[in-house]
């Protein structure tokens, strides 16, 4: 816009001047230059945008206020754009052995932006391929950090800790980022199975350790109503048991309670004895 105005001005000038002298033809070819000279040094941001300035080597320092800039001309050559928006980062499903050793498909995203354009630019060869690159490794070392599922309960999972295993790749991340002037948002896994060769025998010990985790607490309560049935039939006088009747009475209780199907009932009419 400026330097359609200038060269404007100048040509008029040239035009309707001309014949007065060449004092004003030649303040008309300055006023033409100067246009030539300046206009490049006008610029527009976006909103965020930014643009990192290099004059003869040196960076001089980077625009982010969205709105028309003149700056030095001779930066036309090294003003660089880059993107403040935030951006998403898919990775691939990658297979990576978890800290049991087995072999497991895990996928994350990752939310992330541009904070310090200057080492996003001068730092590294290709921030964007860096981000890729740095998420991908962060996500296998994570993997190895923890197993798959926690069958013994006693340690966090990458199934059953999510919130823990999200913050650790996002606090890992923003480590391996922050060379790159990068900030980490967010991360959350997008995809995590055992991988296709040990997927079925995974299932099934799965579902082994689910009926075990419940026989044990049938056993448990099983257990605690026969101590409660034994202690209330003491207290009230109501009958009297040997030790032999008492073990078959623990004995049918338990098999009552502990069974997978409605036990039959089988009425005695003789003595237990007999």
């Amino acid at each position: 816009m400026a330097f359609a105005a200038l060269a404007l001005a100048a040509a008029l000038i040239a035009f309707g001047v001309g014949a007065l002298g060449s004092g004003l033809r030649i303040a008309a070819g300055v006023v033409a230059g100067a246009a030539v000279l300046l206009a490049p040094g006008f610029l527009v941001v976006q909103p965020n945008e930014s643009r990192v300035l290099i004059l003869f080597g040196r960076y001089v320092g980077t625009l982010r206020e969205a709105r028309l800039w003149w700056v030095n001309p001779f930066t036309v050559f090294w003003r660089t754009r880059v993107s403040l928006r935030v951006r998403n980062f898919q990775s691939d499903r990658i297979k990576v052995n978890d800290a049991s050793g087995n072999p497991i498909d895990i996928a994350a995203v990752v939310v992330w932006r541009v904070m310090d354009t200057a080492k996003a630019v001068f730092d590294v060869e290709d921030f964007e391929q860096f981000v890729t690159v740095q998420s991908e490794t962060a996500l296998r070392h994570l993997a190895n950090e923890y197993p798959y599922d926690d069958y013994a309960h006693d340690s966090s999972s990458l199934r059953g800790n999510t919130d823990e295993v999200r913050a650790r790749l996002q606090d890992e991340l923003q480590t391996r980022l922050q060379t790159a002037g990068i900030e980490v948002l967010e991360t959350r896994l997008t995809h995590l199975a055992y991988a296709a060769e040990i997927a079925e025998v995974m299932l099934r010990r799965q579902q082994a350790e689910a009926i075990l985790a419940a026989r044990k607490t049938m056993v448990a309560g099983a257990v605690g109503l026969v101590q409660m049935a034994l202690a209330q039939l003491a207290d009230s006088d109501l009958v009297e048991l040997d030790p032999e009747r008492k073990a078959t009475m623990v004995a049918n209780l338990m098999v009552v309670l502990s069974g997978d199907h409605s036990p039959t009932p089988v009425i005695n009419t003789g003595s237990l004895y007999t």
